[in-house]
């Protein structure tokens, strides 16, 4: 069923079964053959059986030095994974709510992957040095530019009520022939909310010049796969990367990578040099395995289910010591609350940490950093001026009823001790 229909389970598998299936995949490839004589340079031999059982005993890795989609004659079973897990992502991004593209699993997380596709586009416009960036305080998203030997054109966002929103594309443009693409973002840190993906689009088709998208963890948000795909439909978008751990609970080192285009994917597993190890694939067609169709949807139902009552959880926190939660409606996942009056807020993210708290942010307008060349000021707020000191917390797939009130009690208990010693 799996081979003929290549989609998730409808339900998810039992470790049981999916130990046998990767047992027997696993006896495809060479260095499980009996009687074999290995005598190249690179045979899958593994020393440790801890090492090759935790990799369930495939050990050749995927793709071939030339393509990183290439089936390796040697490795048939690592090569059936490495196609199944991309047409697993393919059938997950359809749940999501993605338009109809191609995609394929890379071991590369989010901004080395956007590396990737950037060499691919400056492939195909050798004269262009350029790629237009909407800001984002996240460093990763500016230094996968220069990674790719290119340059970046920071567009200053604009502030509208709380929101951090795009800026003028258009103004930034000047020679399209010298502009690689436009790398917007589409999941983001409050009070940034996500670039209008869809007016960027429409400009990107008028001008002829490529647009990737940063959606690192927009999958788990059908606001957000909605724009991109009402993008793609009215103007252009020729890449979306997404990671795979913030998007399908696996560990740090994998992304998929979507277009419309067959060969412009073929384009950029062509670039990857050399084989690539098979860890992070093999993470993703395991969970795929484990989760199913139902378990997928059911992971996004509950992240959508939870939404209102973090944010309600937050705004009656804030209200009690005299704050309130930030108005970015753009945003769905990330949040800020205020921290007006508060001169010692700094304290705040490293006592949530001290309690077990983790992924909460505090910028209080006192960071400036240089990235890659460039100096920000207020870094953090995606915006030089912002007006006001706060905290972000995320309201993400997999986050769980009782760590959310954990997050609020421990939250409660530090703005209470912080506001009296003020």
């Amino acid at each position: 069923m799996l081979l003929t229909q290549k989609k998730l389970p409808q339900e998810g598998w039992s470790d049981l079964m999916i130990e046998k299936l990767l047992m027997e995949i696993a006896s495809m490839d060479s260095n499980n053959l009996g009687a074999r004589a290995g005598v190249g340079e690179r045979e899958g031999r593994v020393y440790s059986h801890l090492v090759a059982r935790r990799n369930f005993y495939l050990s050749h890795g995927v793709g071939r030095s030339g393509d990183i989609a290439a089936v390796q004659p040697k490795a048939a079973g690592s090569s059936l994974v490495a196609a199944l897990a991309n047409a697993f992502a393919k059938h997950a991004l359809r749940i999501a709510g993605m338009p109809k593209q191609e995609c394929i699993v890379v071991p590369l997380a989010t901004g080395m992957s956007i590396t990737l596709v950037l060499l691919a586009i400056k492939q195909q416009r050798p004269q262009a040095k350029y790629v237009i960036w909407p800001r984002i305080d996240q460093k990763t998203c500016l230094k996968c530019i220069y990674a790719a030997g290119l340059q970046a054109k920071v567009v200053e966002g604009t502030l509208e009520g709380d929101s951090v929103v795009t800026g003028d594309v258009a103004s930034v443009i000047g020679d399209p022939n010298e502009v690689a693409c436009v790398l917007t973002t589409s999941s983001c840190f409050a009070p940034r909310v996500p670039d209008n993906i869809q007016k960027v689009a429409l400009i990107c088709k008028e001008y002829q010049i490529p647009h990737l998208i940063n959606n690192a963890y927009g999958l788990q948000c059908s606001k957000i796969t909605h724009e991109i795909k009402e993008a793609s439909r009215i103007g252009r978008v020729d890449a979306v990367v997404q990671s795979t751990d913030k998007n399908f609970l696996v560990p740090v080192g994998g992304s998929v990578i979507s277009s419309s285009s067959k060969s412009f994917l073929q384009q950029v597993s062509g670039i990857y040099p050399g084989r690539a190890s098979a860890s992070s694939v093999l993470d993703l067609f395991i969970t795929f395995l484990s989760m199913g169709e139902s378990g997928y949807r059911k992971l996004l139902q509950e992240r959508k289910a939870l939404l209102p009552e973090f944010q309600r959880a937050l705004e009656e926190l804030a209200a009690k010591y005299g704050q309130r939660v930030l108005v970015t409606k753009g945003n769905t996942i990330s949040f800020g609350v205020t921290l007006s009056g508060i001169d010692n807020s700094t304290e705040l993210g490293s006592k949530l940490f001290l309690r077990k708290v983790s992924g909460t942010r505090v910028v209080n307008g006192n960071s400036t950093k240089e990235i890659c060349g460039h100096l920000f000021d207020n870094y953090g707020a995606s915006y030089t001026e912002y007006p006001v000191a706060y905290l972000t917390a995320a309201c993400a797939v997999g986050l769980t009823w009782k760590e959310l009130e954990t997050f609020i009690s421990k939250l409660d208990q530090i703005m209470s001790k912080l506001t009296k010693n003020e």
